[in-house]
């Protein structure tokens, strides 16, 4: 029956069957009787896949119930594994590897008192003459064995005392390993197959938190393999894992010694650019950031190595720099940008007079590396890019998005002189008329100021104001400079509220980029910007705003999302006017939707009029999220003179919401088993309370009513949510609890009753009406 399960699993094209098999074989693994029938899979008249299965199964004893082989079974099992080990070697390499684990998973086992020298003893089977045996399939099924050893480690149910303990005896035992393998990579005659699975062995080991100048000598074979195309990819993961131990900092004369071959791979290194071979590059690069990465501190240390340690930093400066677009034609730079922030972290951190004398060496290489990184963020020619896929342009944004991180964090390093240095070259560029200069390079610079600009305070630069002046002068000739330019100004939006005489000079350029459907992103979240920081200084340009955004709107440019931030920065921008002109742009803004909600209203609910019914109600409610004349978001103290007089009378959204109260009742009765609907109408009273806080008092009680009808009819969370909020806000207002408690009251006797009939098929309510009682 056996037998046939595994028939089935392997070869019945009833995947009922398949699984059934799997099933039963998986329980047959861990029975007692497994030990008796894997050995008999294993017989050499077996396919190769009867006999994975024996050696699978006896894995899983091994491992898994260990306790339930008894002590004086050790030895047979080993010598048996061990006679299994040596027929497989010239046997189904799938097999071996299995045996090989289960051999490994006993020797963790019984490491160190009942196999004080496990490893030792290994090698030793193995190099003894056995004629039936060819050599290297013997000398492979070694390799093989050790390679599997140090994994089954990492990944055993060792407990864990019992963990470090083996890990300090496998690392003494590396002394019986080591030496083996770098005779077999310094052996003219060793064929290529068995140096790779050498440098394989050798990787695995290295893992073991071995102390680097033990590995030494392998990592200098490494090197040397590093010549050997076919040992290429093998030596690299070899000498990267070797480096990156974090263990390995403390043996500083080691990495000393490890800097000269790594300089040594940089004509190898030019080659591979030369020719195009951007695996090599990649390896290469890889071993100089793994040393430069890891190790930067240590290695700054030592002062009067100074010299070394810049010629692996120019190294890798290179490979930053590497010619060709990524991620197209070159995938190598971003592996460096993270040393770009270790080795400024780590220079920043000595005490000053170290750090001065460092500063004076790296301010330039920082300065060089500004430059390498906007050139690599250049966009390639627009044919070019018209041949790169969406996920290729995805991956160069990405990549763009890190370097613009690495920008911002190297200010932190050369300071204002970084965004004079930009301003310069692009006022050059701008004003450079024998040489008409590419856009990308235009755009490159541009995004480096962006980048600074968007996270550290610019307003005391001294270059903004020209940089403010040049913009205009930027012939836009396409979409990625346009998208630039606006980020840029958003970007300056703040440094903008300090000068506003300089609004006039940007506004037009956002105001027309607004009209355009692929400048969506940027322009509409610059506007929202400019109206958020700036708002007190728009009254003048209000009603142009107004205008060119209504008509966007009403020809439906953006997608939702645009509509709704675009509607935030009116409410931002009505914010600062007098009332009757907040409500004089309010009802020019708002009438047409009204209209398109009294027709959605009387239409019988379909799929296509509720989302149109959705759109409507997000706009008006993203309007009253910023649309706040008491100025509660205004907490800097220098807005304190511009605030205007305290209105007296209803506040503007008071009186719009108050006009449009019935119309959305009416929506509400037709929709309200569609909890979607139910939320968005919600979350406009909700927006407008948090907004307007006391302000929204006059609505409370036609709200409460509402409230109520809606969850006792069919009961919504987002009906809870709304209510909390009225309980939060008006908490301190006894004139205000009589509505607000009825509606309370009610809320919790229907909801008790629904919790008899079983809250399991409610959980959001639930959870609303338990954060309701918390509130």
């Amino acid at each position: 029956s056996l037998f046939q399960a595994l028939h089935q699993l392997y070869y019945d094209p009833n995947i009922e069957n398949k699984n059934l098999a799997q099933k039963w074989l998986m329980q047959a693994q861990v029975s007692p009787q497994a030990w008796h029938f894997s050995w008999l899979l294993l017989n050499m008249d077996k396919v190769p896949e009867i006999q994975y299965f024996g050696a699978s199964a006896l894995h899983i004893k091994i491992s898994r119930y260990w306790n339930d082989i008894p002590a004086d079974q050790y030895e047979s099992l080993k010598s048996q594994l061990f006679t299994h080990i040596t027929r497989f070697a010239s046997g189904s390499k799938i097999v071996l590897t299995r045996l090989c684990v289960a051999l490994a998973s006993l020797a963790l086992s019984m490491m160190p008192e009942a196999w004080p020298c496990a490893v030792a003893d290994m090698v030793r089977m193995f190099q003894a003459e056995d004629s039936n045996v060819d050599g290297r399939a013997r000398c492979l099924a070694l390799l093989e064995l050790l390679t599997v050893l140090p994994e089954e480690f990492q990944t055993s149910r060792l407990p864990q005392y019992r963990k470090g303990q083996v890990r300090s005896v496998l690392a003494q035992e590396c002394g019986s390993v080591f030496p083996l393998l770098e005779q077999l990579l310094q052996q003219q005659d060793s064929p290529g197959f068995i140096k790779q699975k050498v440098l394989k062995c050798f990787s695995s080991w290295v893992q073991l938190e071995i102390p680097l100048m033990d590995c030494e000598n392998l990592i200098q074979a490494a090197f040397a393999s590093l010549q050997d195309p076919e040992l290429f990819d093998t030596a690299v993961e070899a000498v990267v894992n070797a480096i990156s131990q974090p263990d390995a900092q403390r043996y500083v004369n080691t990495l000393l010694k490890l800097i000269p071959p790594v300089l040594g791979l940089q004509e190898q290194l030019r080659q591979a650019v030369q020719s195009g071979d951007m695996e090599t590059s990649h390896g290469i690069c890889r071993i100089a950031v793994a040393l430069g990465e890891n190790h930067s501190r240590a290695l700054l240390d030592q002062v009067e190595h100074w010299q070394s340690f810049l010629a692996l930093v120019n190294m890798i400066m290179f490979c930053t720099g590497i010619p060709g677009h990524y991620p197209v034609n070159e995938t190598t730079s971003s592996l460096t940008l993270t040393f770009w922030y270790t080795l400024q972290d780590d220079i920043l951190s000595f005490e000053p007079d170290k750090q001065a004398v460092y500063q004076q060496v790296y301010r330039p290489v920082y300065f060089q590396l500004v430059d390498v990184l906007l050139h690599k963020a250049q966009f390639p020619s627009d044919e070019e890019y018209g041949f790169w896929s969406s996920d290729e342009k995805e991956q160069f944004r990405i990549y763009r998005v890190d370097i613009s991180d690495t920008l911002m964090y190297v200010y932190e390093m050369l300071g204002a002189e970084l965004l004079s240095s930009l301003y310069d070259k692009l006022g050059r560029l701008l004003t450079n008329t024998e040489q008409p200069s590419t856009w990308q390079h235009t755009e490159a610079l541009l995004y480096g100021f962006q980048s600074i600009a968007e996270t550290i305070d610019v307003n005391y630069s001294d270059v903004v104001p020209g940089l403010i002046g040049l913009i205009p002068r930027i012939s836009i000739s396409n979409v990625q400079l346009a998208d630039t330019v606006m980020f840029t100004i958003g970007a300056l939006s703040e440094w903008l509220a300090d000068h506003p005489v300089m609004i006039n000079n940007v506004l037009p350029l956002v105001l027309q980029a607004l009209g355009n459907p692929e400048l969506s992103i940027s322009s509409v979240s610059t506007l929202k910007k400019i109206c958020r920081e700036c708002k007190y200084d728009l009254p003048p340009y209000a009603a142009n705003i107004v205008a060119v955004s209504q008509e966007v709107l009403m020809k439906q440019i953006h997608k939702t999302s645009q509509c709704m931030w675009l509607m935030q920065a009116l409410g931002f921008l009505l914010s600062a006017l007098q009332v009757e002109e907040i409500l004089k742009n309010l009802h020019s803004l708002i009438t047409p939707y009204i209209q398109q909600l009294e027709k959605l209203a009387d239409e019988t609910p379909n799929p296509s009029n509720k989302l149109a019914i959705i759109h409507i109600l997000g706009l008006l409610s993203n309007l009253f999220t910023t649309l706040d004349i008491s100025h509660h978001d205004d907490d800097h103290e220098s807005t304190e003179v511009k605030k205007l007089p305290v209105q007296q009378g209803p506040n503007p959204v008071v009186v719009v919401l108050q006009q449009v109260f019935q119309l959305i009742q009416k929506v509400l009765s037709k929709w309200l088993n569609d909890a979607q609907v139910v939320e968005s109408v919600c979350a406009i009273f909700e927006k407008s309370v948090k907004t307007l806080l006391d302000d929204f008092a006059p609505m409370v009680p036609q709200l409460c009513e509402m409230l109520g009808q809606m969850y006792s009819t069919i009961p919504q969370a987002s009906a809870i949510d709304l209510t909390r909020q009225l309980v939060h806000i008006f908490a301190h207002e006894p004139a205000h609890f009589p509505p607000i408690k009825a509606l309370f009251l009610l809320v919790t006797s229907v909801t008790l009753t629904l919790f008899q009939q079983g809250p399991r098929d409610h959980p959001d309510i639930v959870d609303s009406f338990m954060q309701l009682l918390a509130q």
